[in-house]
């Protein structure tokens, strides 16, 4: 899953996704296991090494989750020409 994620984003890209800018565009991953984060932990510095700039990926305890508004669930398959910039197919 990890080694998917950091194909599609830009992971030394800080609030920064494509041209999209903001907080809210920051690239991390969450989870309610330690577990899970000490393993996301572990394999983010394992390929740390292959990037020029450093990795900007939080890795956090899930604290705060929200599901999105209707309209953007399944948002390309109702909107089939919306915008993404994010490569799905990476």
């Amino acid at each position: 899953l990890l080694s998917r994620l950091f194909r599609i984003i830009g992971p030394t890209l800080l609030n920064r996704q494509g041209p999209d800018r903001g907080a809210q565009y920051r690239s991390g991953v969450y989870s309610e296991s330690g577990d899970d984060l000490e393993r996301a932990r572990e394999w983010i510095e394992s390929v740390a090494e292959k990037y020029k700039e450093p990795l900007q990926i939080e890795v956090l305890p899930l604290e705060n989750y929200s599901r999105a508004e209707e309209y953007h669930q399944k948002y390309l398959k109702k909107n089939p020409g919306g915008y993404c910039h994010i490569d799905l197919n990476a």
